[in-house]
């Protein structure tokens, strides 16, 4: 599963809550999404503007106000022994943390803190740092220095989170802000890159390679697939499934995502019924339907198939009971598809199941989406 305190902090004690959660239906791995542009949420020693100015924001606060406010902010990160009691508590109970580390895109906290990561350093840094937010093009300039930059990153984070996975996301990169800077069209030129996609690709390629040579394996979302991939990096296809039929048809180990069926924040029924969510409606028994490993694949290829993984982006989600509600029993669905093989009356041994099963939840005082009444 996948949560995001990036959006909305998530304290360390509601994060071991959800860890406990998850390792009572065998989820093991917990992707955090710790970086964004409303939140830079871990301690890095040798940048330490990122959580001082970095982690002064959330989702919530970025729509509400103007750029120029000046009102107290919302502030939450994780100390690096925050992380490290974390990585030990999911340890203890068979789950491993992935760490996200989003680039090139979605950085703006980081380009706030510091500017000169930033296409005009100068425009930037000349603001006050609650002006910065929304002053940036929301997308880091992969100048030689930005990429030793984020490697510092990298180093700090490989060395508190000892899975062999990081994250590095790749997607929804503003790559068109480039168009307009004469120095990154020099570079492009020098580099002999035909036009912005390449760019990117170049600099996925540069943290991919670094990761690689410090023994990690990278993961970056399907957009990372465009011009071409190292043969240790992961891609989580979330625009569906063709990027990752792609990627295991190329050789490269996939986790699926697809938002169709894995993203929990998007809405459980009708519309006026529910809390405010993003998208269609993603009731557990379409999660139900999810086939991780699609009939395209070969046997040889399907094996790139490393699993799937359910997504709590946190734009609208702030406090546990919410999440949580997201999450039930939709999560408990996508442990029965990727846990268990499929048969032909699936859907109704699993609803007898759950309804037993959320007997538990109920005891447990863990929150969830009840059942409709024609499932009870």
């Amino acid at each position: 599963l996948l949560i995001d305190p990036a959006r909305h902090f998530i304290p360390v004690a509601e994060v071991k809550r959800f860890i406990d959660v998850m390792a009572l239906h065998k989820f093991n791995r917990l992707q955090m999404h710790l970086t964004d542009d409303t939140g830079w949420r871990v301690e890095i020693k040798k940048y330490p503007e990122l959580t001082r100015i970095g982690s002064r924001m959330d989702w919530t606060q970025m729509q509400l106000e103007s750029p120029s406010s000046a009102q107290a902010r919302h502030s939450g990160f994780y100390s690096q022994q925050d992380i490290r009691e974390l990585v030990r508590y999911a340890a203890r109970r068979h789950i491993i943390i992935v760490p996200e580390i989003e680039m090139p895109g979605h950085i703006g906290a980081a380009l706030a803190s510091y500017p000169e990561l930033s296409l005009n350093p100068q425009k930037l840094s000349a603001l006050p740092p609650e002006q910065r937010w929304k002053a940036h093009e929301w997308i880091l300039a992969p100048r030689p220095q930005s990429i030793a930059f984020m490697s510092a990153v990298l180093i700090e984070i490989m060395d508190l989170f000892p899975g062999p996975w990081i994250h590095i996301g790749g997607d929804e990169a503003n790559c068109r802000a480039w168009t307009h800077s004469e120095e990154l069209q020099t570079q492009m030129r020098e580099l002999g890159l035909k036009n912005e996609a390449e760019l990117h690709s170049w600099f996925i390629r540069q943290m991919d390679g670094f990761l690689t040579q410090h023994g990690r394996r990278m993961i970056g979302w399907d957009e990372i697939l465009q011009g071409g991939l190292a043969s240790g990096a992961i891609v989580m296809s979330w625009r569906g499934m063709e990027g990752g039929i792609a990627a295991a048809q190329a050789g490269h180990d996939v986790i699926m995502t697809p938002a169709s069926h894995t993203y929990f924040d998007y809405y459980q029924g009708p519309v006026a019924s529910e809390p405010k969510a993003w998208g269609t409606v993603l009731p557990w028994e379409k999660v139900l339907e999810f086939e991780p490993i699609p009939d395209d694949l070969r046997a040889a290829q399907a094996r790139h198939v490393l699993g799937g993984q359910g997504q709590l982006w946190g734009e609208l989600i702030s406090t546990t009971r919410h999440r949580e509600y997201m999450a039930w029993p939709r999560s408990a669905a996508l442990a029965e598809v990727l846990w268990s093989p499929q048969t032909e009356n699936r859907l109704e041994s699993f609803r007898a199941r759950l309804i037993e099963h959320l007997k538990r939840f109920d005891t447990a005082k863990i929150n969830y989406r009840p059942l409709s009444a024609d499932t009870q």
